[in-house]
């Protein structure tokens, strides 16, 4: 295959931002993809196609995912770059990894539960807890 045909056959990275926006939402409302489905008559392989990327979202159905999933149409493109500047795009090193970590199960659930610790101190322990596990230096060191 040419590299030409294969970009062609890759999703587009703003149909792939897209389709990690909804799945990031509908973990946090901790709704399966059959029940997403359910409710925008679908069937749970369109979603897993929607949240890869590999099927554009319609107009008309993101705004039906947006009601459903209870947040603006804007929300699905929070962390894309203002289209009216030169490069398109903002810097995508680590929010990009953050970003995919919060896709994951343990990313949703520490999202959801970090800030529910009600100590500042504890919170901030924990994260030089991690720090210390990861050898990443701490923000002071940097």
């Amino acid at each position: 295959m040419t590299i030409e045909a294969e970009a062609v056959r890759s999703p587009n990275p703003i149909d792939v931002h897209v389709g990690l926006q909804v799945r990031l939402r509908r973990k946090e409302l901790k709704i399966s993809q059959e029940k997403l489905a359910e409710a925008l008559g679908l069937t749970f392989q369109q979603v897993q196609k929607y949240e890869r990327g590999s099927n554009r979202i319609s107009a008309s159905k993101l705004f039906e995912i947006a009601r459903t999933l209870k947040v603006s149409i804007a929300w699905f493109f929070d962390g894309l770059g203002d289209p009216m500047s030169e490069n398109g795009e903002e810097g995508k090193g680590s929010s990009a990894f953050a970003h995919g970590f919060l896709l994951t199960q343990d990313g949703v659930d520490l999202a959801n539960l970090f800030p529910k610790i009600p100590e500042r101190r504890v919170r901030r322990r924990i994260v030089e807890l991690v720090r210390a596990m990861t050898d990443e230096p701490t923000s002071d060191e940097t």
